[in-house]
C-alpha cells in the first residue's frame, strides 16, 4: 500500500478569470480561498455580459462549483458549473443553461450548454431578452 504526500507551498491567486484557466484548484473539507476569490470574479463576469434588462437574481457557491438564476422581464433561467477540481475545463467551456418557471426551479427545462464567451448572448436568446451587449447601452 502507497501513501501519497501532499507538499504545501504558496502561490498567488489569480486576480481574473483567465488566470484560473491553468488553475490547479485547491482541495479539502472546506472550501479554499482560490475558489472564493473565483466565485466572486465569476460572478462579477456573469453581471457584466448579461443582455440589457437581463439581472442576476441569484448566484449559489457550493463547495467547489456555482449556479444561479438571471431574470428578465418575469422570465427566468438556470445556470450551473461543474465541479472546477474534477472538471477544470468545464467552467469557461461547459456551461449548463436551461429555462426555469422561477429562481427556486432546479429541474426547469431542457439542458443546453454554453461558454462563458457566449453565455450573455445564449442566455438572452433563452429569454428572449433584447440583444444589446451592456458595453452598447453606454454604462
Amino acid at each position: 500500500m502507497k501513501r501519497q504526500r501532499v507538499i504545501e507551498y504558496e502561490e498567488e491567486i489569480p486576480k481574473t478569470l483567465d488566470g484560473f484557466k491553468t488553475w490547479e484548484f485547491s482541495s479539502g473539507p472546506t472550501t479554499g480561498e482560490d475558489f472564493v476569490a473565483f466565485a466572486q470574479l465569476f460572478g462579477k463576469y456573469i453581471k457584466s455580459a448579461l443582455p440589457f434588462g437581463c439581472k442576476l437574481v441569484d448566484l449559489h457557491r457550493g463547495h467547489y462549483d456555482l449556479s444561479g438564476f438571471v431574470e428578465y422581464a418575469g422570465r427566468f433561467a438556470y445556470f450551473s458549473i461543474s465541479d472546477v477540481r474534477h472538471f477544470p475545463g468545464d467552467w469557461h467551456e461547459n456551461i449548463l443553461i436551461r429555462t426555469a418557471k422561477s429562481a427556486r426551479d432546479y429541474t426547469g427545462g431542457s439542458n443546453g450548454r454554453t461558454t462563458l464567451e457566449k453565455f450573455g448572448q445564449d442566455i438572452g436568446k433563452l429569454l428572449e431578452s433584447p440583444m444589446v451587449k451592456p458595453k452598447e447601452r453606454g454604462d
